[in-house]
C-alpha cells in the first residue's frame, strides 16, 4: 500500500502541515499534523474556535484487493479552563460515496493533558473501496473550542499536534480480497 495526501484543505492544516506515512507491515498508515489547534480567550482571534482539516487521500492497494477503515487512533493535547468545553469530530468517506462514518468526542475542563481515543467500526459497518474503483479516501477532522463560563482572559484550547510530533492520527485498514 502507498499513500499520498493529494489535498489538504481547512484552517487545521495550511498547505505542508500534513502528511501521510505506511506502517512497514502495510496494516496502517499515520497522519501527521504539525499546526491544528483550536482555542478561544486570552489572545485568540475570533476564528480561532473552530479548526477543521479535510484530506484526500490517494491510498493505492495490490491488484486483487480492497480496504476499508476498521478502527482510528487519534491522539492530541488539551488544555481547557473550568467551564470550558472541546469537541473532536472525524468524517471518513471514499470520493462519490453516499456512506459516510462519523463519530464524535467531548471533552470538559478543567482539563490538562493528553487526550486519546479509538474509533472502531464493526464488520457489519465497514465501506469497503468497491473494488477496481479508483477514488481518494476523504478524511475530515474538525476541532471546537467553546469557553463557556470559564475565565475569558484565560486560554482553552485542543490540539492534534505536539512539539515532539508523536501525538498522530493511526488510521488501521480491514483488507479484502475482490
Amino acid at each position: 500500500m502507498t499513500i499520498d495526501v493529494v489535498s489538504a484543505n481547512g484552517s487545521g492544516c495550511p498547505l505542508g502541515t500534513a502528511a501521510a506515512t505506511v506502517s512497514p507491515d502495510n496494516k496502517a498508515f499515520t497522519i501527521s499534523y504539525s499546526e491544528f489547534t483550536a482555542k478561544v480567550g486570552a489572545d485568540s482571534g475570533a476564528a480561532d474556535f473552530r479548526k477543521n482539516c479535510q484530506l484526500g487521500l490517494n491510498v493505492n492497494v495490490p491488484q486483487g484487493y480492497t480496504y476499508a477503515i476498521a478502527s482510528v487512533d487519534h491522539r492530541g493535547y488539551a488544555h481547557l479552563e473550568r467551564g470550558a468545553k472541546a469537541t473532536h469530530s472525524s468524517y471518513y468517506y471514499f470520493q462519490g460515496e453516499r456512506h459516510t462514518s462519523k463519530t464524535n468526542r467531548n471533552y470538559t475542563g478543567p482539563f490538562d493533558d493528553d487526550w486519546q481515543r479509538t474509533d472502531t467500526f464493526g464488520v457489519s459497518s465497514l465501506s469497503f473501496l468497491p473494488c477496481g474503483e479508483k477514488r481518494y479516501l476523504n478524511v475530515n477532522n474538525e476541532l471546537r473550542v467553546n469557553a463557556g463560563r470559564s475565565d475569558k482572559r484565560k486560554i482553552s484550547f485542543i490540539t492534534m499536534d505536539s512539539t515532539d510530533g508523536n501525538l498522530d492520527t493511526v488510521y488501521h485498514v480491514a483488507w479484502k480480497r475482490c
